[in-house]
């Protein structure tokens, strides 16, 4: 149950994604510390965020450079001067995407993800000619069971098609998804380890050297042992419902909250104005309802349509339920898409001011 809500400042135009800045700061600098005293180097994924002014501020702290998912993202942190950036997806540079990626590297220092020969070849073709060409990372399925090669014979074969292409392959790199559920951080974190060494190991081997060996997920953002020397947690920057559930993060460390205004009351439940289109539906196997209130720990988000949240009271929920035009924090389940819901985030500063920061990434899914 969380029980320390993100405060809601007054006169908000509901929905909002709120944001308390002091526990933002915390989590950025405590990962950072964490990651500085082992040696890691320390690449958060900023799909979470999608947001320069963050994205400073982690890069300010320390960080290597940022993580995205897609080129759009890629282009929006590069035109505000964070160029330092990987691309940890295997896209399909053709078309408008090779000569988008052919502009981005002429203005940042780009690495892209790859798991296939063709891939490879296609990244090959769509930056040919191009001065500062993109250095390449194979990535390695460690139990996630999305992208990523498997066998070690397959990654050596891919890095020889980075090198008979003219690419500079940088390294390997993992994402343990399969750690999103009570108590599979650990062994999660034992698999990424797992994986990214036998891959490693494999291409030097082969002669090839592998400067960069990178884990992802919040959950196992300091479970990796060596010879890992990159991080790229995403969610840790804001915390939500799922990560306190499993552990990753603790109720306190949540920083962010879908401020709903109470529309409707009926006998043992309410409405609110925070529907699909700001809380999505996702929601992971070991949770109940589409997200967690604070100040009702005992509810249930257990309907979304597209403006309405209906939230199911227990009789064992203490005192009264909320009024009409009440509004409630509600700790979103999977912070990432929720947070593409938004044009802004309002952010609560420590003295109890407000501003705006942009979701400046916000749509930029191609």
């Amino acid at each position: 149950m969380m029980n320390a809500p993100v405060v809601l400042p007054a006169d908000l135009e509901t929905p909002a994604l709120v944001v308390d800045r002091e526990i933002l700061d915390d989590n950025i600098a405590r990962l950072q510390k964490a990651l500085d005293e082992r040696g890691v180097r320390n690449r958060p994924h900023a799909k979470t965020h999608k947001s320069v002014a963050i994205g400073r501020l982690q890069m300010d702290a320390g960080a290597a450079g940022l993580t995205v998912g897609t080129l759009g993202e890629a282009e929006v942190f590069a035109a505000a001067g964070l160029t330092d950036l990987f691309i940890a997806y295997p896209l399909w540079f053709v078309g408008s995407k090779a000569e988008r990626l052919r502009e981005l590297t002429e203005v940042a220092q780009v690495r892209v993800g790859v798991d296939s020969i063709e891939g490879v070849q296609a990244l090959a073709a769509a930056v040919s000619g191009v001065g500062a060409r993109p250095s390449v990372l194979i990535e390695i399925d460690s139990g996630g069971q999305r992208t990523g090669v498997v066998l070690p014979t397959d990654v050596v074969d891919i890095a020889e098609a980075v090198r008979d292409s003219g690419l500079e392959l940088e390294g390997v790199f993992t994402h343990g998804g399969h750690a999103y559920e009570p108590g599979g951080a650990v062994p999660a974190g034992e698999d990424e380890t797992r994986a990214l060494e036998t891959a490693a190991d494999a291409l030097a081997a082969e002669g090839f050297e592998v400067r960069t060996i990178s884990a992802g997920t919040t959950p196992t953002r300091l479970l990796t042992g060596e010879p890992v020397n990159e991080v790229r947690a995403g969610t840790y920057v804001f915390g939500d419902r799922q990560q306190a559930s499993v552990g990753a993060i603790g109720e306190d460390d949540v920083a962010i909250a879908v401020a709903a205004t109470v529309v409707s009351v009926k006998s043992g439940r309410f409405v609110v104005d925070a529907g699909a289109k700001s809380l999505t539906k996702d929601r992971a196997a070991h949770l109940v309802g589409h997200g967690q209130l604070p100040a009702y720990p005992n509810a249930i988000v257990d309907r979304l349509s597209d403006y309405h949240g209906v939230v199911v009271l227990p009789d064992s929920e203490p005192g009264p339920g909320p009024k009409v035009g009440d509004v409630v924090a509600i700790v979103p389940n999977h912070v990432c898409p929720v947070v593409d819901l938004f044009d802004f985030f309002t952010i609560v500063n420590r003295d109890g001011s407000t501003e705006r920061w942009p979701v400046d990434a916000r749509g930029r899914s191609r």
